[in-house]
């Protein structure tokens, strides 16, 4: 078995099998690709097959020096999920990733913004610009539905449903799940699509993508992090913001006023709840005050 093959059949596999996105296969595959590049710089004629755990420690021990341990971390961790991938099709016995240790690193918690800081990057949008109402919208939706940047981007006319106060967000591996919405978002919405976007030229393909560009099609990932970036800057607020920070304000702040994780898990669309439990981390606080309110002991 030929690495190149091996390579397109785990992509394949990553696509059909796991429902992974593009983005997470591209980053699953770098991996590989730059193990395949370090065998043939060093002349290493071994196969996917053939190829032993001292070889993969070579790799992993060069490609360390200019990670950090958590990039060490992602890519031990992706090269075990392609030998297991082999394992699993039966062209290997054993996994030679295995046994290999990733480093130690801590539990990186999310940046959050407070309400106060929210409001300040969304009042610092200039509505007098047509990309302004959009922009209002974008935030407004980020932040009161907790979508990820991609849900967002892709979000439809035809996944409105605002008289029963949800929309229909499509998330990784085309899971579709149902987020409450407000009537602020709603608001701030359908004031961008009666007074911007029902008056853009809207070109084939896109008639049903809710966020436009000035050029009427979809807007990328990268000009959502260029808009935030640009008001964070504009407000001087010495955080460093994304699209993801108002995913991680508006799970935090729901679970700081007593929300059920359960609830804030299935709005986030975590297949599992530990990953929803990274907010229980976020605020001491809360957690003293449960126990004090609850506790039979207090």
């Amino acid at each position: 078995m030929k690495w190149t093959q091996a390579l397109k059949d785990y992509r394949l596999y990553l696509n059909i099998e796991r429902g992974l996105s593009e983005n997470s296969i591209e980053s699953y595959s770098h991996d590989i690709s730059k193990l395949i590049v370090f065998l043939e710089q060093h002349n290493l004629a071994v196969s996917p097959i053939q190829i032993s755990s001292a070889t993969i420690k070579e790799f992993i021990y060069e490609a360390s020096k200019l990670r950090n341990a958590r990039s060490q971390s992602r890519l031990i961790s992706g090269l075990r999920s392609f030998f297991s991938y082999l394992v699993f099709e039966d062209y290997r016995s054993d996994n030679p990733v295995e046994l290999i240790e990733s480093p130690k690193i801590g539990r990186k918690l999310p940046d959050t913004l407070s309400e106060d800081e929210i409001d300040a990057i969304i009042q610092a949008i200039d509505l007098s610009k047509p990309e302004g109402e959009r922009n209002r919208a974008i935030l407004e939706t980020l932040y009161g539905c907790g979508l990820r940047v991609s849900e967002l981007i892709h979000l439809k006319l035809s996944d409105l449903f605002f008289d029963e106060g949800f929309i229909k967000v499509t998330g990784k591996g085309d899971k579709q799940r149902f987020v409450p919405i407000v009537a602020s978002t709603i608001k701030y919405i359908s004031i961008y699509k009666k007074q911007i976007r029902q008056h853009m030229s809207i070109q084939p393909g896109f008639e049903d993508t809710l966020f436009l560009n000035r050029r009427g099609k979809q807007l990328t990932r990268a000009m959502i992090f260029t808009i935030i970036k640009q008001l964070v800057h504009k407000i001087g607020l010495k955080k460093n913001v994304s699209p993801h920070t108002f995913r991680h304000s508006f799970a935090t702040h729901l679970l700081k006023n007593n929300a059920d994780l359960r609830a804030i898990q299935l709005m986030l669309g975590h297949e599992s709840i530990t990953t929803t439990e990274i907010y229980v981390h976020l605020d001491k606080s809360h957690l003293s005050e449960v126990v004090e309110k609850y506790h039979p002991r207090k």
